[in-house]
This record gives structure tokens, sequence and C-alpha cells, in this order.
């Protein structure tokens, strides 16, 4: 009787001592390319926020000038300039004060309440809606006295504008509608510069000026809800 022999077949050393664990190389490689994925994914989310924010403020700033084209065409119609730079409605000659006043003379006063309403107008539109904050009127004197007297004197000329424009017309002249003047009290403002800003003469540095103010991107105009409407008041246009 032939006896079997069983043979066990062992593996080569070599295939004994394969590791079980990934290799430290491919560990590190499959580490950077999760890195790289995750990166690529971040520089694209970042870069489509920027590239939205330029747009909307590339869209802000076409519509604003829009916005001040349109000032400026009435403007021009009104013999009166519009920085564009500074976003200001310069009088020019048509709003100088005489030395130690804040008096308009009756052809400024007409001026001012022919003008304003095509300002309102273009701030009652869309797209004065949308980016039209205030309009803040600046009052100016000339270097001549000091300086506490002529931040006062700059700000009754820049209260004088309201008065007039709140005042009830001369006869003859139509007046702006209650609506109209509810828009004055809450887009206008005033503010007296002293001699800050003062002109080449002392004669133009004797003035006013209206700074149109813009928002910024997602932001509101203020809310006037709460104040109060009608009773607007009187207050004298004679010389101070």
């Amino acid at each position: 009787m032939l006896s079997s022999r069983i043979v066990l077949k062992r593996g080569g050393k070599g295939e004994a001592e394969k590791p079980f664990w990934i290799s430290y190389a491919d560990l590190m490689t499959a580490l950077m390319v999760l890195f790289l994925v995750t990166m690529s994914v971040t520089l694209l989310a970042v870069t489509k926020q920027v590239s939205e924010a330029e747009r909307q403020k590339a869209e802000r700033d076409r519509e604003i000038a829009e916005l001040l084209h349109r000032v400026q065409v009435a403007a021009k119609n009104a013999g009166i300039s519009v920085d564009m730079d500074r976003n200001v409605i310069d009088f020019g000659d048509k709003a100088h004060f005489e030395k130690n006043s804040s008096g308009l003379k009756p052809e400024q006063q007409k001026l001012l309440r022919s003008f304003v309403p095509q300002v309102l107008a273009i701030a009652r539109d869309p797209l004065g809606q949308k980016w039209l904050k205030q309009i803040v009127v600046e009052g100016f004197s000339s270097p001549e006295g000091d300086y506490l007297y002529n931040l006062n004197l700059s700000l009754q000329r820049s209260q004088r504008v309201l008065c007039v424009l709140l005042a009830k017309p001369p006869t003859g002249e139509s007046g702006m509608s209650d609506d109209e003047l509810e828009q004055i009290r809450d887009l206008f403002l005033v503010g007296g510069y002293s001699f800050n800003g003062a002109k080449a003469s002392y004669e133009d540095s004797r003035r006013v000026e209206l700074r149109l103010e813009f928002l910024g991107i997602g932001e509101h105009r203020p809310s006037t809800n709460g104040a109060p409407r009608g009773n607007f008041g009187t207050c004298a246009l004679g010389a101070s």
C-alpha cells in the first residue's frame, strides 16, 4: 500500500512580508488630492462672491451716474452746474449772500422754488428711490470774521434755503404740493461749514450748495414713518 504525502505549498517569502496597511506615500498622495479638491471648491466660491460684489458695485456706479446726469440736465436748463465728482449742485452766483447776511434775493428764492421740484421728481423715480439717501444743504461763509460767528452764519444760510422752499410762495407763483413739501422735510438736511471750503473770492465763498448722498449696497433710506406731518411753521425771510 502506497502512502500518500500531503504537500503544503508555502507562499514565497516576499508575499508573506507584504504590508497590510496603505503605504505612507499613497496616504500622502490621497491627502494632497483631497486638499487640492477642497481648495479648488473654496477658490471657486470666493471668486463667485467677488464677481457678484464687483457686478453690484458696477451696477450701483452706473445707476448713480445716470441719476447725476438727470440732475445735471435739469440744472443746466436753470443755469446751475453739477460737480459730478463731489455729487454737488453748485448754484454759483445764483445763490450768493451779502456780507453778514443769510437773506436771499427774490430772484434767488424763485430759482430755488422752480429748480428743487425737478430734483424731487428725480428722487421719486425708481432709481432715485433705490439710491438717493438724502440731500444736504451746505452753507458757507467767507474767511472774514471769527470761526464761530461764521459757523453760525453758514448754518443760517442753509436753513434759509429750507425756509424759502417751505414758505408759501408770492402771489402769481405756483407753490409746491403737500407731497413735495413732505418730501423736502424727509430728504433735506442742513449743515454749516463756516469758512471751511472757502473759494478764491469772498463773494464766491458766501454761498450754499446741495450735496447728494447715496445709499451703499444693501443700505436702506432711513425711515421717516414716525415723523409728524403738516404744520411746517414759518420763518422770517428777511436778511439777518
